[in-house]
């Protein structure tokens, strides 16, 4: 496969994926509309944000820790709080609650709410990462002296 076939290819897969996040975000919003955001499940929500970010910090710091004693392997300065703080957005954690909350709701259970506080509380999550996450990742980076490193210069 020659460069330039290869370079089309590359590009032709990142607008895939680019429509996909968007058709995925789009159909993340129109599910909002049908939430019921009660003042409990927003507090809930807002608890379970610290524990998403201490479980994101100690998966993460246990696994780099693992590979840095077992392979040597060396790790960008500040690596775990950048992966900690720029987790994943969402999309997995939206369909995981969606697919409970409509399995609590097949077997007509008792605990029906219980499907609903969990996708309001992910979403409150997820809302959380993408907005605060998403727009302090460039000024934590800054603040890390690592802003721009990974960039490089095209032709």
């Amino acid at each position: 496969m020659s460069d330039k076939t290869r370079e089309y290819l590359d590009t032709f897969w990142e607008l895939v994926d680019e429509l996909l996040n968007a058709v995925l975000f789009v159909l993340i919003g129109l599910e909002v509309l049908v939430l019921s955001f009660e003042g409990q499940y927003l507090l809930a929500g807002a608890l379970a944000i610290p524990a998403a970010l201490l479980a994101r910090f100690l998966s993460v710091g246990t696994v780099v820790t693992v590979l840095k004693k077992a392979t040597g392997q060396e790790f960008t300065p500040h690596a775990i709080k950048i992966m900690t703080w720029g987790g994943l957005r969402g999309g997995i954690c939206v369909a995981l609650a969606l697919s409970l909350k409509v399995e609590i709701h097949a077997r007509q259970s008792q605990y029906d709410s219980v499907g609903e506080l969990v996708l309001s509380m992910t979403y409150v999550v997820v809302a959380f990462s993408i907005l605060v996450g998403g727009l302090t990742i460039g000024p934590m980076l800054s603040r890390l002296g690592l802003a721009g490193q990974g960039k490089t210069d095209a032709p």
